[in-house]
Formats: C-alpha cells, structure tokens, sequence
C-alpha cells in the first residue's frame, strides 16, 4: 500500500469504517479547482460525500456554489456556508411543498430546480405563487442517456417557454448531464462531450433568440468535467461529484484523471476458514452493491484477490498472501463506487499525516434532515 495511506494506529477506527485521507482529498479539491481555472467556474456535486466538512473546505476556496440531488443534501450545503444551491432533481409529490419550505426558510440563498415535465412545471408555479415565492427552474435535457430530461427540439422550446411564462417561476437556464459518456478513450469521449454540449448551446442560442433568458448551463460531471473545462462561455457552470473522493470505478474507467482515491474502507480479517482464504469483515452493508459481486472493491495490498463470497457482512476472499493475515489484522479497499459506499456510513474517520485526527459526520445520508 502506498505510504500516503498509513495509519499509525487503527485500534480506534471501528471496522467495517470509511476513512478519509485529508491530505489527498485536499489535493482534489486543488486539482478540481485548477482544472476549472476560476472557483466561480465551478457548482459541484455533493452526492459523494454527503459532508460538511468538504463543502466548508470548497469553499474556503472560494466555491459557493454547489449541486445536490436531495434536499438533506440542499440543507447540508447551506449550513456549511454554500450561498447557491442546485438541487437537480424535479419537483414532484411532497417535493413540492418542500421547495417551498425551502425558500421560505433559506430566504437568502439562491435556489433552483430542475423540470421536463409540463404538469411538473403547473404545481410548482402554483405552489410557489400561492406563498408568494418564486423560484429557478432549469429545463433538464437529455443528450443520450435517456433517464431524465428532454431531447433538444421544438417540445424542449415549449417546456421553457412555460417556464418564462408560468408566475412562480424565472427560467434558470439548461441542466445537461451526460452520464452516458463513459469511454474510456479520451478522443472518444472528448468527440461525445462536445458532442453534447453542442446540442445544449445551440438550444441556448435558440431560446435567446425567442428573447428568453437562459442564464446558465449546469454540465457534465467527473468523467466530462475536464473536457468542458476547456470551454470558454460565461454561462457555463461544471459540476463534477466523484472526484472529490474518487473510486476505483472511475480511476479504471477514465485513466487520464488525475485524482486518488481520499476515502478506503478499513476492513479487518475476522476468519481463515482454509488455507487460502481470509474472511473480512466487509459485506454489502458496508460497500456499494451495485457494481458486480467481484468488483466491489480494490485491495492495493493482496493484488491476486479473488472475491468468492460476499454476504450483508462478510467478504471471502481467496488469494496466495492468505497465510500473511490473521484474525484481527486490518487491510485497505478501495471502493469501486463512493458515492452510495458513503450513504452506509454514518461517520468517518478522518487520517491525516498517519494519525487519526477527527470525526466527521455523514451528515446528508438520510432524506430528511429538518425539511
């Protein structure tokens, strides 16, 4: 294991646990600034931390502006300073009186929404007029990934002209993720970003057109992220997520990203039930589940690792170093997906310089915090 990860004394680190390395993290957070060259370039997305810690880290650097998908994540960023949140989600069912709610106590904060949806866009006017608020809403669209949104076109122009026209709301602009572009080949993924942004700008310039504002374009995330960074326009807002923490999902799907991963799980050797297998404490409970059974985690330390079972709390794993491990002896993963492995936590534990130096709460893990 590399030297960055050692822990002098994990005797107080329960397992299974997620740990966070904040010097790598803060040198994530630097990278992702210098890749957008302006903190005011930036909204990231908090969906992978869930912390206040990190947002009041990003914005000690000068980055106000954020995205989240719940409003446990919404409420989160405001308490830990954040002054421009996007929630990227549509309003629909209870989520509706909620926006307003939020409005009405965060009445300082700047605050949007997404829509794709003619009867979406109704309730919330009328709910927002009906408490005499108005809020942002920006026209979500689909570029190819088909699992929210609306394709560019003349129904697309509609949508945002109820948007112009409905009282209780101001048009917010375009939101654009591109989830679909996963190439691994940087060629290939620059063609299909551009691709994409292609679509979002000439809407914008069409909407324009017709005279209606269109003052933002919230786009991309990690894997795109570096590749809109080179776009010069005043609208554009980037909104990476994952590589604050990164994974080993990503760092094996896009090799060209230079981040490492900040935050392992601390697994530790429970059984040696045969000779070439240790069990470790490390279910599915600990650990996102939605990547296959054998490629839920990377294990820097037992390179042959062949992942043979996993249940809600164990991980049997087969590998030629077995005999090195006994019971109780702690080993590193690394998470192929983050983002849903940090939603299992409730706390971390936070490693600086080899020694554990702090706590940090999950704190946007639920749905509701008080809202």
């Amino acid at each position: 294991m590399d030297a960055c990860y050692e822990i002098d004394d994990t005797t107080q680190i329960l397992s299974p646990g997620l740990v966070v390395f904040r010097e790598i993290l803060e040198a994530n957070l630097d990278r992702m600034l210098a890749i957008a060259g302006s903190p005011h370039r930036l909204r990231p997305h908090c969906k992978t931390h869930k912390m206040r810690e990190v947002v009041q880290m990003q914005v000690a650097r000068g980055i106000t502006r954020h995205k989240a998908a719940t409003f446990a994540e919404a409420e989160m960023l405001v308490s830990a300073g954040a002054t421009d949140v996007f929630l990227a989600y549509s309003m629909v069912g209870p989520n509706i009186g909620r926006a307003v709610t939020f409005r009405q106590q965060f009445p300082e904060t700047e605050f949007a929404v997404t829509a794709d949806h003619g009867g979406s866009i109704e309730q919330l006017g009328a709910a927002m007029q009906t408490a005499g608020l108005s809020i942002d809403v920006l026209l979500d669209l689909d570029t190819g990934q088909h699992r929210t949104g609306v394709q560019v076109g003349e129904h697309a122009q509609q949508l945002y002209q109820q948007l112009v026209e409905t009282p209780g709301i101001r048009p917010g602009g375009l939101h654009l993720y591109d989830g679909q572009n996963h190439q691994t080949e940087l060629d290939a993924r620059r063609t299909a970003v551009l691709d994409c942004w292609n679509q979002a700008a000439g809407f914008r310039d069409k909407l324009e057109a017709a005279g209606w504002p269109v003052p933002r374009i919230v786009a991309g995330g990690t894997g795109s992220f570096p590749i809109y960074a080179t776009l010069e326009d005043d609208a554009l807002q980037l909104s990476p997520g994952t590589c604050v923490f990164h994974d080993a999902g990503y760092g094996g799907m896009f090799p060209d990203l230079e981040f490492r991963p900040a935050a392992l799980l601390l697994t530790r050797v429970i059984s040696r039930p045969t000779p070439d297998r240790i069990t470790l404490d490390l279910g599915y409970k600990a650990v996102a589940s939605d990547p296959p059974a054998d490629r839920r985690v990377v294990i820097p330390d037992l390179p042959d690792a062949k992942f043979v079972l996993q249940n809600e709390e164990h991980l049997v794993v087969e590998t030629s170093l077995a005999e090195n491990y006994q019971p109780g002896d702690c080993l590193l993963a690394i998470p192929r997906h983050v983002c849903p492995t940090s939603a299992l936590h409730k706390q971390v534990d936070v490693i600086s310089l080899g020694k554990l130096v702090d706590r940090w709460a999950v704190a946007a893990r639920d749905r509701r915090l008080t809202i």
